[in-house]
């Protein structure tokens, strides 16, 4: 977000993105376990049936949603018997309260906890401080409620499953990873007592209105770029003996918010307190009851946090003062108005409201031992994605990004905009993790932020922005730097009245061939400036000479080869039938140049299971011929003419064999597969054939039949959390590494399609497809009824889709910095060239880049992305984008232009690409390290002077916490107990060519209420936050990843909308084992199914849907998105997550 904008109110979350549309993903996986009736088992990781469903928390208690939220040191409650964690020491600051004048000793790491001590309390004479006047001149308000002494806070180990630790070392940005942390939280004694009952507090500072508007922000001038949580004395909840919680509901946007009561409540006096504005009143929902059970026995956790919206000044969402922020909007609140207090007279009270949390309450000091609450930071409190992601649609959406300004940061992935190329490349091209790039690498090296670009070459426009031009120089060829080999680009500088130009990137003088000479204008600019593509754009293609291509001659035509597993399982299941009927009509489609009658690309067939069945389909034919190779072990084509054939001339013999495959192998009892062999013979074909091409294979089990590349089955899953577990991800052999340099240098590119029973080693069979640029796509468990709309829409769009052959990209930048590493589905023979066999539309290769020398501001940075390939007519092309980009000399500017999208999507990569070589929890250690130096850095440098006690986070990277604890908790890098190994290598390899929308959504997922949708508009409802305790019983909500549509449906749903929906009279009728929702002719059932079909649009793979009942046990797949909460597998919750963040940051400016 750009530090001058002002925090709006936000459209929904989710509507279709230009840059992505037509895209589906499919779900990962999709198995039951072996045995287990399908129904049981949604995605990728099906829950266990045995899993005992989590009691609810103890009741909780919420701050309201400014970015300012207070810290307090214990983080979610847990449900009693089991210990809590505190990221505070003994004596430590917390949230900048005022320390008590004894400080005690901070006890060692590895101290012991003690179960069964209980805390014992300490009371402490309460100070009282007066506030200055507030710190306007920086515009940074933080709301210190002073005067509270702490005794110190009563903490304990979490489970031993988090592997979050101290550093004790500090690792590089990136490249190698360094072993840290101790695979704890700290652990305290628990002779640490709680706080102390008596408070007083601080007033508010005065020099402010009294009733100030939430609707407006509080100060003129661009808002902060530090994100604020403030500290705020206690709020108090009705006792848990009540049986009621607090409510677990958020507030609604701009709802009234309680702050701290003072003295005993006389029965039946409702809460009042500020007037606010409301924009979009709704009733609260009924409380969640608290966990029965035993109480909790002394005060446990920290004094509890309250709502900074007392009669100061507001808190702005992004660390600025003014608009409190909920949430999301649209949402049920939970507290109404509360008292004032201190000095300023209370304004008149609103109407008062029924409210679950208006039940009066003893002081905490009344309360029976037994009876004292829990206490936990406010969930509303902390950053939410998705008021950042409202509020840049907001601010963003409607303007076009136009992009002749060097460094400007684009709108986020999820914001729907319009791009207008003036110079620097579309951001559906290039983004880059940072837009203003520090001068010196040891600055660099200060900030540890990485400094990389996410290059999608061949994205697919939304259909109002043009694609790139073409440009013809004929003979000659495109001008070049003489030098550095550069492209001419609009960075150029033309000299000597334009018979010379300057290269951008090195600095050479180049002569400008006669034939492209142009006289400058008054300015220096070429008359011809906007009628050249290559001065005037960001994007452009060049066409190729002949000196482009290989052994100098043009290339022939890609070829697609379709080579069917014809073993007893995939003849059995009906995959063989159904992929022959769908190939029949789908060659009608194959991807054709803009004004071509039909397709250039020519087709082949070829079956297998231990010995391969080459097909003769050469027009002339009355009937197809079969050719059988037995001799797996070395491998060659037996038929050359009649292999690969034009569509439209041999379609009845096509036709004929596709009639016939499914006939002939009918009968087959042959369970054994190879699969080396089917490889090379595609290769061997495509160089026959004298073209670039691409293998179409369809596979079902580990292949091992006597053949080379021949596999064992090699799962163990004891190897997890051990050193020897990175084993898990590495191929088997290298013979598929040395088979894969081949095919690259075929320009034969492998998409795999997978139909895994069991174990099937996604780890070595993905080798091939991985570094040709293919696609690897798994239906684990595949059934024709629920699998085939899913595999089918997958197979019609990667045919369709746009591809590169036979591609090299090179990446030049100008002198400072170079490109030092790759992350992508590609080879790479030397240390610049990326080599491709195929580069779809979908695919992006992530480049970092490191100093060489100094940058200066003046001239900035530039990157040139060069794609050299052959496109589906057969046409040799070169496809550049050019991007400049800032260089700064103050952090501040570093800090203000960075995109955590792209930032996580790097991290992402280069983690999953750690796990290859490196333990699990160091890769995991090196990430939390990586990013505590980020903020530790932001803290030390450009956030003004505060109590350590706060946690200050950038404006643009205040997502980096909860972002990064999704990766964190990811399959690859903390399994659940029903992740495979297959699972784990296949979401390794998809993550590492995935663009920043894609890893945006599939980290975070997106969360909408149907019952919110409105079924007369096209807009979205409001999304909300991925956390159990925003869903309601009487809801249906939708989640999507990119590879799964979740529907969950509430115990309590009205029965008039499940009758609409799925076609059922009650929520007992709704079947799990749905693929897809009954077409109904209603309206909410039409609006329904069109949200899904856009979110499908979107996405590259087709994504499966899987209807969850409340309380179903597939409820457990479910939760496993819910990204916020604690997971099954121990990853921790993002409350828990960001206060063990801040730890960490105090650890390292300590």
């Amino acid at each position: 977000m750009s530090v001058n904008q002002q925090a709006h109110t936000g459209l929904p979350y989710g509507q279709p993105q230009p840059g992505y549309q037509g895209y589906q993903q499919s779900g990962y996986g999709g198995q039951q376990m072996p045995g287990v009736h399908h129904s049981q088992y949604g995605a990728y990781n099906g829950p266990l049936p045995g899993y005992q469903q989590p009691a609810p928390p103890q009741g909780t208690l919420r701050a309201p949603p400014t970015s300012g939220a207070p810290l307090p040191t214990s983080g979610a409650p847990v449900p009693a018997g089991q210990p809590v964690y505190s990221q505070f020491g003994q004596g430590d600051v917390q949230n900048g309260i005022a320390t008590s004048a004894v400080q005690m000793q901070r006890p060692s790491a590895s101290q012991p906890f003690i179960p069964g001590t209980a805390p014992t309390p300490v009371s402490q004479p309460a100070t009282f401080q007066q506030y200055g006047p507030p710190p306007t001149s920086a515009q940074q308000l933080t709301n210190h409620m002073a005067g509270m002494q702490i005794g110190s806070s009563t903490s304990a180990p979490p489970p031993a499953g988090l592997g979050y630790g101290p550093p004790t070392s500090v690792p590089p940005a990136s490249g190698s990873f360094t072993a840290t942390g101790s695979g704890l939280y700290t652990s305290y004694s628990s002779s640490q007592g709680p706080p102390p009952v008596t408070m007083t507090h601080g007033l508010p500072p005065t020099s402010l209105s009294q009733g100030l508007s939430l609707a407006q922000p509080a100060f003129s001038g661009p808002p902060l770029s530090a994100q604020r949580l403030p500290q705020a004395p206690g709020f108090v909840p009705p006792p848990c003996s009540t049986g009621i919680g607090p409510s677990s509901y958020p507030p609604t946007t701009g709802a009234p918010r309680p702050s701290t009561m003072q003295g005993s409540q006389l029965p039946g006096q409702a809460l009042t307190g500020l007037p606010t504005s409301q924009p979009n009143h709704v009733s609260s929902p009924p409380p969640h009851p608290s966990m029965s059970g035993p109480a909790m026995t002394g005060l446990q956790g920290p004094p509890p946090p309250t709502h900074p919206s007392q009669s100061g000044y507001q808190m702005q969402q992004n660390g600025s003062f003014g608009q409190v922020r909920g949430p999301q909007p649209n949402y049920g609140g939970a507290y109404p108005g509360t008292p004032n207090y201190g000095s300023q007279p209370a304004p008149p009270p609103p109407p008062k409201r029924l409210d679950p949390d208006s039940i009066p309450s003893p002081q905490l000091s009344e309360l029976p031992p037994q009876q004292k609450p829990r206490h936990r930071i406010d969930p509303d409190a902390i950053p939410s994605p998705i008021q950042v992601i409202e509020d840049d649609r907001n601010n963003r959406g409607s303007e076009p990004f136009i992009t002749g300004v060097r460094g400007q940061v684009p709108p986020l992935v999820t914001t729907n905009f319009l791009v207008k190329d003036q110079g620097n490349a579309s951001p559906r091209y290039i983004r880059c993790t940072s837009y203003n790039i520090p001068c010196t690498s040891d600055m660099a090296k200060q900030s540890q932020v990485p400094l990389a670009a996410v290059i999608k070459p061949l994205a697919t426009l939304p259909t109002d922005e043009a694609p790139p031009y073409l440009v013809d120089h004929g003979e000659p060829g495109p001008i070049r730097c003489n030098r550095c080999k550069a492209y001419m680009c609009p960075f150029m500088q033309f000299i000597e009245g334009g018979r010379r130009f300057q290269c951008c990137f090195c600095s050479c003088v180049t002569e400008v061939p006669p034939h492209y000479f142009q006289h400058l204008d008054h300015t220096g600019k070429r008359v011809d400036f906007y009628d050249r593509p290559e001065l005037s754009l960001g994007s452009y293609e060049f066409l190729a000479t002949v000196s482009y291509c290989k052994n100098n001659k043009f290339p022939n035509p890609p070829a697609f080869i379709f080579m069917i597993d014809v073993s007893y399982n995939a003849v059995k299941s009906g995959l063989v039938r159904l992929i022959c009927e769908e190939l029949k009509s789908l060659l009608d489609y194959l991807p054709r140049e803009g004004n071509m009658e039909e397709s250039a690309i020519r087709v082949g067939f070829v079956t297998y299971n231990k010995v391969l069945h080459f097909y003769n389909v050469k027009s002339s034919l009355a009937q197809p011929q079969m050719m059988v190779v037995s001799d797996v072990a070395d491998m060659f084509v037996p038929l050359l003419d009649g292999f690969l054939v034009n569509v439209n001339e041999s379609r009845t013999v096509i036709v004929s064999l596709l009639d016939q495959i499914p006939e002939m192998f009918a009968d087959t009892r042959e369970t054994e597969t190879v699969f080396a062999p089917v490889i090379q013979a595609g290769m061997e074909a495509l160089k026959a054939a004298e073209c670039a091409g691409k293998l179409f294979i369809f596979h079902t089990s580990l292949p091992i039949a006597e053949a080379p590349g021949k596999l064992k089955n090699r799962d163990d899953r004891k190897l997890i959390n051990t050193d020897k577990e990175k084993t898990l991800f590495q191929p088997q052999t290298s013979f598929y590494s040395n088979l894969a340099k081949d095919c690259v240098a075929q320009g034969c590119c492998v998409d795999l399609f997978l139909f895994p029973n069991q174990y099937l080693d996604v780890a070595t069979l993905g080798v091939v497809p991985y570094q040709t640029g293919g696609t690897i796509y798994k239906y684990a468990y595949f059934q024709l009824e629920t699998d085939q709309e899913r595999f089918l829409n997958d197979l019609r769009k990667d045919v369709q889709k746009e591809v590169g052959f036979d591609a090299v990209m090179r990446v030049r930048t100008s002198t400072g910095i170079r490109a030092t590493d790759f992350f992508g589905a590609f080879y790479m023979s030397n240390t610049t060239d990326v080599e491709l066999a195929g580069l779809d539309c979908d695919k992006t290769i992530t480049v970092e880049f490191r100093h060489d020398d100094k940058l200066s501001e003046d001239s900035g940075a530039l990157l040139q992305c060069a794609l050299l390939y052959t496109n589906c007519a057969g046409q040799r092309r070169l496809r550049i984008h050019n991007l400049s980009l800032n260089c700064c000399t103050q952090l501040a500017d570093l800090y203000r232009n960075c995109e955590t999208d792209t930032l996580i999507n790097f991290l992402a990569k280069f983690a999953y690409r750690g796990v290859l070589n490196n333990p699990v929890k160091t890769v995991r250690d090196t990430l939390i390290n990586q990013c505590a130096q980020i903020l530790a850095c932001y803290r030390k440098n450009c956030a003004s002077p505060s109590s350590a006690g706060q946690l200050i986070l950038p404006e643009c990277m205040k997502l980096l916490p909860v972002y990064l604890n999704c990766v964190l908790k990811s399959d690859v890098l903390q399994p659940g107990a029903e992740v495979t190994t297959d699972d784990r290598a296949y979401i390794r390899q998809l993550v590492s060519s995935m663009d920043v929308a894609e890893t945006n959504v599939f980290f975070y997922p997106r969360l909408l209420p149907l019952t919110k949708v409105d079924v007369d508009s096209d807009t979205l409802p409001a999304a909300i936050r991925n956390s159990e305790e925003r869903l309601s019983k009487g809801d249906m909500y939708l989640l999507e990843n990119g590879l799964n549509i979740f529907v969950w449906v509430g115990v309590n749903v009205q029965q008039g909308l499940i009758q609409n929906l799925f076609g059922v009279s009650s929520f007992n009728h709704i079947s799990s084992t749905l693929s897809t929702l009954p077409v109904l002719e209603n309206p909410f059932s039409k609006r329904v199914r069109s949200i899904i079909d856009m979110f499908q649009a979107q996405r590259s793979r087709y994504m499966k849907l899987i209807i969850v009942k409340q309380e179903d046990k597939l409820e457990m797949l479910f939760k496993h998105f819910l990204v916020e909460d604690k997971s099954m597998s121990g990853g921790a919750s993002y409350v828990d997550f960001l206060c063990h963040m801040h730890k960490e940051i105090r650890q390292l400016l300590s």
